[in-house]
């Protein structure tokens, strides 16, 4: 591999259609680890080889998370800045401040009472299903997964309703990396709102939890932990439950056996988050020095990045199993791990669980490949899920 180039593009409409294609030719060519671009001018290196991967998300102090050198030279207005620069988290951070920040976020989700959150989802989700379920035509994204996920997240959090929109759009921009630093500044200034908003108006919410923890997160720190919180907490959820529900609406094995009781929904998210993750491509690195992995040197401070999705497709470990495999990298693993794991599955599951028990008969509106996937060179998101089934009257919550 020239660490000089060809550098192959993330960022383009025709890698956002097809990305399985471009990880293929990249194995081909280049075994596993390519070289890309996520946009312009700033080049990566992509891990697509399963067990290099496992092996760099196991080693910190060779591939550490913190980003400072390498920005340096990067321009304010770059498009994927926000997505990769240094935050006082504990994913961009190192050694002490990694323990403080991850510390302080992990007992925060751990006291979330999932029983009452069960509860939130099948409220939020009926509200929701009420308002297009007579009409027979939703689009899933825009009509409810999207809203779902981000009503949950904010009852978690504590958020006001003003505020969790302000930061959504901002996140949303970031993830699409088209107005990504006006987005930054945007969803900066409602959660630093929203930091300073529990200082003096504490509830049972996870913001509450972060502000009155121990470490004695400042109103920034708190800021920037809810700034992980929400971007881990919303675009990927949401984009896990229109990629499970269109694996589950196009795929035979799905399609024929989810209603018959032989596979089930948590079935059908696990093969998603194995073969087609939402966070497609993350988990970066910036090596300290040059560092010869699979007979490739990488350069020191440059942006290592792993590709769940085509580490998980990686064929020294895909057997083609379709169920009750989770060997998969769409959580991370090492020091790096999603700490909310659990959380976020119980809100999928839940989402798409509540949408098929309510409109079974629910059908794809539109041709697969008529379908459009969101450009950027992190995330595996559909533009729209439109969908049919019959008119149906409005739903209780706890059924019809």
């Amino acid at each position: 591999m020239d660490p000089t180039g060809p550098y192959i593009p993330m960022y383009s409409e025709e890698f956002a259609a097809d990305p399985h294609k471009v990880y293929r030719e990249m194995r081909r060519r280049f075994g596993s680890l390519a070289p890309v671009e996520l946009a312009p001018g700033v080049p990566a290196t992509l891990v697509i080889g399963y067990h290099t991967a496992v092996r760099i998300l196991n080693d910190p102090e060779r591939f550490p998370a913190d980003p400072r050198v390498w920005q340096r030279g990067v321009p304010e207005n770059c498009p994927v800045l926000p997505m990769m620069e240094y935050r006082p988290n504990p994913l961009r951070t190192v050694g002490n401040d990694r323990t403080r920040y991850r510390a302080a976020a992990v007992a925060a989700i751990g006291e979330v009472d999932m029983h009452a959150l069960h509860s939130t989802i099948e409220e939020i989700a009926v509200t929701l299903i009420n308002s297009f379920c007579g009409d027979g035509y939703c689009d899933v994204v825009g009509q409810y997964a999207s809203p779902l996920i981000f009503a949950t997240l904010n009852a978690m959090l504590g958020c006001p309703p003003e505020l969790g929109h302000r930061a959504a759009r901002g996140l949303a921009a970031m993830f699409d990396t088209v107005g990504a630093a006006e987005g930054n500044a945007t969803q900066a200034d409602a959660l630093l709102e929203l930091a300073r908003l529990k200082r003096v108006q504490p509830g049972d919410d996870i913001t509450s939890r972060l502000v009155r923890h121990s470490v004695q997160l400042s109103d920034e720190e708190t800021r920037q932990q809810l700034a992980l919180i929400y971007g881990a907490g919303t675009e990927p959820p949401q984009n896990l439950v229109a990629n499970t529900l269109l694996l589950m609406l196009t795929d035979e094995r799905f399609a024929a056996n989810v209603l018959d009781g032989s596979l089930s929904t948590r079935d059908a998210l696990d093969e998603v988050l194995f073969n087609d993750p939402p966070m497609a491509n993350y988990c970066i690195s910036y090596p300290r020095q040059p560092i010869l992995i699979d007979g490739i040197w990488l350069p020191a401070h440059q942006p290592v990045v792993i590709s769940m999705t085509a580490c998980n497709n990686d064929p020294a470990i895909n057997t083609g199993g379709l169920t009750d495999n989770r060997s998969h990298l769409a959580f991370s693993v090492g020091t790096h791990s999603c700490p909310a794991r659990s959380v976020a599955l119980l809100i999928v599951q839940d989402a798409i669980d509540q949408l098929l028990d309510a409109v079974p008969e629910m059908e794809l509106a539109v041709p697969r490949s008529e379908l459009r996937w969101r450009p950027g060179p992190f995330h595996r998101a559909l533009v729209s899920l439109p969908v049919t089934f019959p008119e149906s009257p409005p739903i209780r919550i706890g059924g019809r």
